[in-house]
């Protein structure tokens, strides 16, 4: 299954079949609606704090399910398995947030408080 990156699009494996997964416009207003986020920028900010529950990468995967047409709830999408468990599902949540803004915003605080401070 062939994804375009300069969409947003990227591929994953959700119970054994292969799925193309993108945050389009109307799949990020979704996802600011259900993380009572004002705007769009209080989205990339909640993103960027490393910290998402269970639950938030259901919505995010939800989400992009959605944003690439493929018609399916939140239900659907909790009883789904990936390679890897919990940590398949956090690394699809990684690629569709990377290739939706770019490089991982949440990677950038950590490097910063990881290296030793300069006076």
């Amino acid at each position: 299954m062939m994804t375009n990156r300069h969409r947003g699009e990227v591929a994953a494996i959700l119970d054994g079949r292969q799925w193309v997964l993108c945050l389009t416009l109307g799949a990020l207003a979704e996802l600011e609606t259900a993380f009572e986020a004002e705007d769009l920028t209080a989205l990339i900010a909640r993103f960027s704090s490393g910290r998402l529950s269970a639950r938030d990468m259901m919505r995010i995967i939800t989400a992009g399910l959605r944003g690439g047409g493929h018609s399916v709830t939140e239900e659907d999408v909790a009883q789904m398995q990936a390679d890897g468990g919990a940590a398949g599902f956090a690394r699809i949540v990684s690629e569709l947030l990377t290739a939706t803004f770019g490089a991982s915003q949440a990677d950038t605080p950590k490097a910063e408080s990881d290296s030793p401070s300069n006076p």
